[in-house]
């Protein structure tokens, strides 16, 4: 088993590239990366992109005891895969129609979550190949254990553990692996979360989006294929900015995502809302606004002159390439970096096509919100009643066209079932309509209603 030295990690797109780091030496083998739904999944598009190698999700399920279910009886994985403690189910006196009730519960939990996650898509072939299962920390182990079965049963000739984070001592023969690798193994060993600065809840929408990414990026593209992806570094001064900028051939829209704290290009939200933009044809530029080094300084994410400056600057630097072109430009920003994003669009001279704003503080923009001329879309969860209150007032003073968009039972992260997803269509409406239409009257827009 491979470890490293005590560190924390930023998030688990952070994670991922170290982990990945350590994986080197499986690069150029047949390998396919497996990411344990949800936390594993983020980790896991790190690993593959890292390695080169085609990424998808093995699902298992626990079979609960039916009065305790959090004390495991069995578990199923996909092909099939079933294994019982019959030891357990004889001393607890559970009854063959009870484990049958609870097998099928489990079974249609776990088909549905293979429709959902891989839309459509046939799983990828283990037969003879190294399966590397990651996901964002082990804690137990259980849920390796019967991922690594289920990968044997599918046809790997070798199945390799691989996390961030997890105990000290921590065995290949206890998990049924031919390897464990680990970023960190700390002694104690406390829950995986504890290692992680960012370890906000990874939803189905994000899950959904990074497969998608991951198979688009592997699919054959044709003479129209990208035209540009990959990390990029802006000069702003005596700093240096880094982003991921995505432009397909001759692209006629590229919107720039602007983010509070120094962490949008590795925002799994940011991440999932690009995809979607990307889908659409649009162009994507992810950017830090602000350095490592800045970041800690909580004042630096609410002053919204330096951020504003940033996108200013990020929006000057894309119209200096010859493969932006004409192409318009939107900005789509989140928490204060909404604020941001209005500010700058409030300077004519860098003609904003169009605004999203996501979770926003756009009355950070101050008296500046008035000269904003670029038709924007305000979208706030309805479970956000301060912020929503500040973006309706807001609304009234943009100079513009503006819409507000509530999304119902959303809280400010947009972390409920579907609201993310939400933002994302909406998103994709607003800046196709504004962005790509070939024409388009000022005063006009998609429907979206307040």
């Amino acid at each position: 088993m491979s470890t490293g030295t005590d560190m924390t990690f930023a998030d688990r797109v952070d994670a991922g590239r170290q982990l990945a780091q350590r994986l080197q030496h499986l690069r150029g083998q047949d390998v396919v990366v497996l990411g344990l739904p949800r936390g594993g999944v983020p980790v896991a598009y790190e690993v593959a992109r890292g390695l080169r190698a085609p990424l998808d999700v093995i699902v298992v399920r626990k079979l609960g005891l039916p009065f305790q279910p959090e004390l495991a009886m069995g578990a199923i994985g996909e092909g099939g895969y079933e294994v019982l403690d019959r030891g357990l189910i004889a001393r607890t006196g559970v009854t063959p129609r009870q484990v049958e009730s609870v097998r099928a519960h489990e079974r249609a939990e776990l088909e549905d979550r293979v429709r959902r996650f891989r839309r459509g898509r046939e799983p990828v072939d283990l037969s003879g190949r190294t399966a590397v299962i990651v996901d964002d920390g082990v804690a137990t182990g259980a849920t390796a254990v019967v991922a690594c079965r289920a990968a044997r049963h599918l046809g790997a000739a070798r199945v390799l553990v691989a996390a961030p984070v997890g105990p000290r001592g921590l065995r290949r023969q206890d998990l049924g692996a031919d390897d464990v690798v680990l970023v960190r193994a700390p002694e104690p060993f406390w829950a995986v979360g504890r290692h992680y600065r960012d370890f906000r809840p990874t939803t189905d929408d994000e899950v959904v989006a990074l497969l998608d990414a991951a198979y688009t990026d592997r699919a054959p593209t044709g003479p129209s294929g990208t035209g540009h992806d990959a990390d990029v570094e802006i000069p702003m001064g005596d700093v240096v900015l880094h982003g991921h900028l995505h432009l397909p051939a001759q692209p006629r829209g590229v919107v720039v995502f602007a983010h509070g704290t120094g962490s949008s290009r590795h925002s799994s939200r940011n991440q999932y809302v690009a995809h979607v933009l990307r889908e659409a044809g649009l162009g994507t530029l992810l950017l830090d606004l602000l350095t490592p080094e800045e970041e800690p300084d909580r004042a630096n994410v609410f002053d919204i002159a330096l951020l504003a400056g940033r996108v200013a600057t990020a929006v000057r630097w894309l119209r200096t390439r010859p493969d932006v072109g004409v192409a318009r430009i939107g900005l789509f920003g989140a928490s204060t970096g909404a604020g941001a994003a209005l500010w700058a669009a409030a300077d004519t001279e860098l003609d904003i096509a169009a605004v999203v704003s996501r979770g926003g503080r756009p009355d950070l923009a101050g008296p500046r919100l008035g000269n904003v001329t670029a038709p924007t879309l305000l979208i706030v969860g309805g479970a956000d009643p301060q912020v929503l209150r500040l973006n309706q007032l807001a609304a009234d003073r943009l100079g513009g066209v503006s819409r507000l968009r509530v999304v119902p039972r959303a809280t400010h992260l947009f972390e409920e079932p579907g609201t993310l997803r939400e933002v994302a269509h909406l998103a994709r409406e607003w800046f196709s309509h504004y962005l790509l239409a070939a024409t388009h009257r000022s005063g006009t827009g998609p429907v979206v209603t307040r």
